[in-house]
């Protein structure tokens, strides 16, 4: 096996992300690769044994705990097409596995968001970023003005979320808590409570 390389697909949230992974997926299996489809079990959008987007196309997929239990999969799959949905979800080792498929000759797609709902580079995704061999960055539409959107608005009781709301919230297939915004549009609520240089550190993660 030889040529391996790392494609990341990245943008905000309605962008468009998953399509054009599984869109790749297919070309993929056209050219009768063999392709294996990981997510986070942090995504509980959909039920576990398949990724779908949000125009409603789906990919059967194997659930991880962590990066580390996808490299034996692949292993054991024989898979020349290692696609990898919500990278911001996964530890932080998931750059160095992404590495280590390429450097094995396979081709590597990963999908996620570029930035968190403050608009702050989103965990591993920075890493990814610098080491991807090729990035598409889709963007979405500002709901508020129509023009290109690049951000995710967070809406809490349909007022922005605060500074120091929880880091992540997973959003459902059809939620009104996430918009796309354009870098005008896009606010970050006051603070709810006292702030600090480690406030960032501190923020929960929340399963809704």
């Amino acid at each position: 096996m030889a040529g391996g390389w790392i494609h990341l697909i990245t943008g905000c949230m309605f962008s468009g992300k998953t399509d054009e992974m599984l869109r790749l997926i297919r070309r993929a299996e056209i050219a009768g690769r063999r392709v294996l489809l990981v997510r986070p079990a942090m995504d509980s959008r959909t039920t576990d044994g398949s990724v779908e987007s949000r125009s409603g196309v789906a990919y059967k997929a194997l659930t991880v705990q962590d990066s580390g239990e996808i490299p034996p999969i692949v292993t054991g799959q024989r898979a020349s097409v290692v696609a990898i949905d919500e990278a911001q979800f996964f530890d932080d080792g998931l750059p160095e596995i992404a590495e280590l498929l390429a450097a094995e000759g396979r081709s590597v797609l990963i999908s996620g968001l570029d930035q968190d709902f403050l608009g702050r580079p989103f965990n591993s995704m920075p890493t990814l970023l610098a080491l991807a061999d090729q990035v598409t960055k889709l963007s979405a539409i500002c709901t508020v003005c129509g023009a290109d959107a690049t951000r995710t608005q967070r809406l809490v009781g349909g007022r922005p979320a605060a500074a120091d709301d929880p880091l992540i919230v997973v959003g459902g297939m059809n939620d009104d808590r996430y918009e796309a915004r354009c870098r005008a549009h896009h606010v970050i609520g006051s603070a709810r409570g006292a702030t600090s240089d480690l406030l960032w550190d501190q923020l929960p993660v929340v399963y809704e």
